[in-house]
């Protein structure tokens, strides 16, 4: 996983709290860590399994779940090394990077600045959305819990016209405009609850959110396809009124694109 961390907290005010696990053990431990720390966490690989960490101001909100988690102080400097982190990469043709990252001339490009709002563009989950996008009819797009824009200005790099980016979080908004500005695209951000206030319709939706989430979501869109994700392989959301038209997996996590079948 990307392990920059993408919190609206000062680094000063951060505390870092880490897990090991075993190899039995990665798979319910990621999907915890999702809830736990939704805006990003760190993976390192072990001899025999992971170590999980998020950044967090209250180590509780990880110690409560795991007892043998440990804290431990963020270093100096490490403001500005974790842009170490941060490495260009290119899905569904679209390079995607960071703003001190140079572009290639011959490639569609997305520069997304890692801060306040989740979503990078090197998550698998992201990388594996803005392929099975690119596979999808052009028309217009819903992205539904935008966190930093990056799936909706993708989409508008792929060609998608009208594109809408809805979350819940105001944060996210506020990056997602400064992201489309950056890039110097116009797009419509909008503050809403995806999972109980009425959805524009679209041709395409994204939804790169949680498991439960995208089951509820799917079941109140007015599009005629979808590409899901935030799960893991093996996980596929609940999908009545949906045809599955393609899976793809990367780095222990999983994509689907669906396609309607009957009417809402």
């Amino acid at each position: 996983m990307d392990p920059a961390l993408l919190v609206s907290a000062g680094w000063d005010d951060l505390i870092r709290v880490a897990v090991r696990v075993s190899t039995l053990e990665v798979e319910p431990a990621r999907a915890a860590f999702l809830e736990l720390a939704p805006a990003g966490f760190e993976e390192l690989e072990l001899p025999d399994g992971l170590e999980l960490a998020a950044y967090v101001d209250d180590p509780a909100t990880v110690t409560r779940v795991f007892p043998s988690a440990t804290t431990s102080a963020v270093a100096d400097g490490w403001a500005n090394a974790w842009r170490s982190f941060h490495r260009p990469v290119v899905a569904g043709g679209i390079w995607i990077g960071p703003p001190w990252e140079r572009p290639p001339s011959d490639r569609l490009a997305v520069v997304i600045d890692p801060g306040r709002a989740f979503g990078t563009g090197a998550h698998p989950t992201t990388r594996l959305c803005i392929e099975l996008l690119a596979r999808c009819e052009r028309g217009s797009l819903l992205d539904v819990g935008c966190g930093s824009g990056v799936l909706a200005l993708a989409g508008m790099r792929l060609g998608f016209d009208p594109v809408v980016a809805v979350d819940d979080d105001a944060i996210a908004l506020e990056v997602t405009r400064a992201n489309a500005c950056a890039n110097e695209l116009v797009l419509d951000a909008r503050e809403l609850d995806a999972r109980s206030a009425p959805l524009p319709a679209a041709t395409v939706a994204t939804v790169n959110v949680l498991l439960r989430p995208v089951e509820e979501i799917l079941a109140r869109l007015e599009v005629s396809e979808t590409v899901t994700s935030g799960y893991l392989p093996g996980e596929r959301p609940s999908h009545p009124g949906w045809e599955l038209v393609e899976t793809c997996e990367l780095n222990g996590w999983a994509a689907d694109r669906f396609r309607r079948t009957a009417p809402r």
